[in-house]
């Protein structure tokens, strides 16, 4: 409670704006002209930021508050807009100890404040001095005639140390080659700026087709607000010597809609995407803006059962009782609105149910995937489609060689026949000796096969195989 009265305190001390500190120049977001933010995918952005401001000849210090509170100062860089040489920095110091009650306190060890009471009865108010002799777990202070651990009223404190600041400032000394006005733009690297893909499939009755949309996520916990900004995205794995800041939490949401979508076009061996408007991007906010939409893209549904190469190294009776099937959905990023570079993140695809309510069937991530590529998602596994495993021979013919032979039953509990790919990754140099179906050599170390299961039937796949590690 005593923590609590003092910070109420602290807090009705600071209430008058914070003055620039003595010689220093000040440029708030009220001088910026224009900002624009590139954003890339691995929470880092480039920040432009232009502001006007009037400086005097020769030497000065100009403060810029509202900079980003995760700027990598190391990276930043001031130029006079269309006369590069006119200003020269000197010297430029981040200043990213905030103003806080806390800090304040802090600031002041070793110091005189002034304790303020008021009298409950009379409501009269009475000023001492003391010096804070300590601010850890607590505060101590040290009256002209006792030393005090908690105080009830509020500090007063005279001025505000020069090295704490409100807002995130970048404190450059410059020398400026003609004084008047000018339009200065600061560059810089930040983290705290991340953006992603998301998108959204909606699944035809017959699994044949899906409409997708994407969305662009961005999000924003740099610590400043980004006015009326031109923003940008750039999609692709961007080498960082630096290291990044961690990502805070965005607790605001901010989705609209837009008539027009992103313009895309290529960056070195990226992809440059650019917003079609102008858009505020808040501080500890995440905004969404669509990407793109694709109705009746035509996709291609399998049941697949992986093997593992190490069945074929040991003797194992027993490889699954109910070995479960993946189910998997592709497309080709082609054709329609499609052909488009798709930046990387997550799909989620959804499915009517028979009254027409849409439902989630499952969801997987892709990779940054040029046009005319194929886009594959595993959704999970078929609940109705199941199958079991064993070794049913397992024989060394000499040092290097083995045989071994294994039996495959597929079950369908569905009534319609379905086909399930079974997919065997085989090590060494491989024979398939026998086959109750013919297999199909899909890699030079894979073997499958495609078969039909009846509806609510089985299926039963017996082969023997050679091996010469």
């Amino acid at each position: 409670m005593r923590r609590a009265i003092v910070a109420c305190g602290l807090m009705a001390t600071l209430c008058t704006p914070v003055s620039a500190a003595p010689g220093e120049r000040q440029s708030t977001l009220a001088d910026q002209r224009a900002v624009g933010v590139t954003i890339y995918n691995s929470d880092l952005a480039l920040v432009r930021d232009r502001r006007h401001v009037t400086l005097p000849a020769g030497q000065s210090r100009l403060a810029l508050r509202d900079v980003s509170a995760q700027i990598q100062p190391e990276t930043a860089l001031l130029q006079s807009v269309g006369a590069p040489g006119r200003i020269s920095v000197l010297e430029q110091n981040f200043d990213y100890d905030l103003l806080s009650p806390q800090k304040l306190l802090e600031k002041y060890v070793g110091r005189d404040v002034d304790v303020i009471k008021t009298d409950p009865a009379t409501g009269r108010r009475s000023r001492e001095r003391a010096r804070v002799l300590a601010t850890n777990d607590g505060i101590v202070l040290k009256y002209a005639d006792r030393i005090e651990t908690s105080v009830d009223g509020q500090l007063a404190f005279p001025a505000l140390p020069s090295d704490l600041r409100d807002r995130p400032t970048l404190v450059t000394d410059l020398n400026n080659a003609k004084s008047g006005p000018q339009d200065l733009e600061l560059t810089y690297l930040t983290g705290g700026l991340s953006w992603k893909a998301d998108y959204t499939a909606l699944l035809s009755p017959g699994d044949d087709r899906l409409d997708l949309r994407g969305f662009i996520t961005l999000r924003n916990a740099s610590g400043t607000n980004y006015r009326n900004a031109d923003v940008q995205l750039v999609a692709g794995d961007v080498n960082v010597v630096e290291e990044q800041f961690a990502n805070g939490e965005a607790v605001a949401s901010d989705t609209y809609g837009a008539p027009k979508r992103p313009t895309e076009q290529a960056l070195f061996e990226y992809h440059l995407y650019t917003l079609h408007r102008r858009t505020t991007v808040a501080d500890k906010q995440t905004k969404q803006v669509e990407l793109l939409s694709a109705p009746g893209v035509p996709v291609t549904k399998t049941l697949e059962l992986r093997g593992a190469p190490s069945y074929y190294r040991a003797r194992t009776a027993d490889l699954g009782t109910r070995v479960k099937i993946g189910v998997y959905v592709a497309f080709r990023n082609r054709g329609g609105n499609l052909g488009v570079p798709l930046p990387k993140g997550a799909i989620r695809v959804y499915k009517r149910d028979e009254s027409g309510r849409e439902q989630f069937v499952g969801s997987d991530a892709i990779d940054h995937t040029p046009k005319g590529e194929v886009v594959r998602l595993h959704l999970g596994d078929s609940f109705d489609v199941t199958a079991t495993k064993k070794q049913t021979d397992y024989h060394v013919v000499d040092s290097r060689t083995i045989e071994s032979a294994y039996e495959i039953v597929l079950r369908n509990a569905k009534r319609s026949a379905q086909t399930v790919d079974v997919i065997e990754p085989i090590p060494g140099d491989w024979t398939i000796l026998s086959a109750s179906t013919p297999a199909r050599k899909s890699s030079a170390s894979t073997a499958t096969w495609s078969l039909r299961v009846p509806a609510e039937g089985s299926t039963t796949l017996a082969y023997r195989v050679r091996v010469l590690f």
